[in-house]
């Protein structure tokens, strides 16, 4: 299993600082969420690039319905030759409560479903770096190679591209399908009442979702299973047997997230307790 670590606010300079603190504790990966309005995450993740080099560099999420295609595509690639192929891109429908009616952003979940299709289908398209032609319902691309005066831009440095971890909704097909067209999964539940459950996946229901895959994913390449948390740095035995259970249903990232935490303090300090450990 491979550890996270999501900062929860905090400027450019900040999400540098505390990646740099975070490679040198050990963790894998380093997130930053992206807000409607607020800093910028493509530009904390550069950021974040230069002061480090191992650590995972990625979003926690970007709500593509809400973005240009072509846009992410560009400051996707360029952070992914920056960094030296370090950059996770996770997506999903995003939570409308985090400003998209004041922007008045679209909040249909249907359209936003449409738009987050359509969008994956363009940003794997623009990562090649080759001339095509796209009809959707939201979107028309007609890219020749006389379209631009200047070279298109190159491929991401990640072969076969830079890893996309999506929302999927279990047990719902669609929104699971979606998922494993790509590289990962970051998993909700739907309730009872048809709406997503607000408390995390149990392992079981990881080790549900497992099988799913074994059984439905054609593609051979490595798929991830994020799962989100927290747990108590200062006292290992406890942060092991949080973490234990989701590993062995099949979780092969572990998120920690300090959601509601706002005292820097606590951030930095549970970044250099470092990540969990279950040896």
């Amino acid at each position: 299993m491979k550890y996270g670590f999501v900062l929860p606010f905090g400027d450019a300079r900040t999400a540098a600082d505390l990646a740099y603190a975070a490679e040198q504790a050990g963790w894998d990966g380093f997130f930053v969420w992206e807000p409607v309005w607020g800093s910028d995450a493509w530009v904390s993740l550069a950021a974040a690039a230069m002061r480090t080099e191992r650590i995972r560099l990625g979003t926690m999420l970007t709500p593509l319905s809400r973005m240009r295609p072509w846009k992410l595509a560009s400051e996707t690639v360029t952070l992914d030759h920056l960094s030296n192929g370090r950059v996770i891109l996770a997506v999903g429908l995003g939570a409308v409560d985090t400003g998209f009616k004041a922007f008045d952003e679209v909040t249909d979940r249907k359209t936003r479903a449409e738009l987050l299709d359509e969008g994956l289908e363009l940003l794997t398209a623009l990562w090649r770096g080759k001339p095509f032609n796209y009809a959707g319902k939201h979107y028309n691309v007609n890219i020749k190679k006389s379209t631009f005066a200047t070279p298109f831009p190159p491929p991401p440095v990640q072969r076969p591209r830079i890893p996309i971890w999506v929302v999927g909704a279990w047990p719902r097909l669609k929104s699971m399908r979606r998922a494993l067209r790509y590289d990962g999964l970051l998993p909700n539940v739907i309730g009872d009442d048809g709406k997503v459950r607000m408390t995390p996946p149990t392992p079981e229901e990881i080790r549900a979702m497992q099988r799913f895959i074994s059984a439905n994913r054609a593609e051979t390449t490595p798929f991830d299973i994020v799962v989100e948390g927290e747990t108590p740095g200062e006292d290992l035995e406890q942060t092991a047997s949080i973490v234990r259970p989701f590993a062995q249903a099949g979780a092969t990232w572990w998120i920690e997230a300090l959601w509601s935490t706002r005292q820097a303090d606590k951030i930095i300090a549970r970044i250099q307790q470092g990540p969990p450990h279950l040896d």
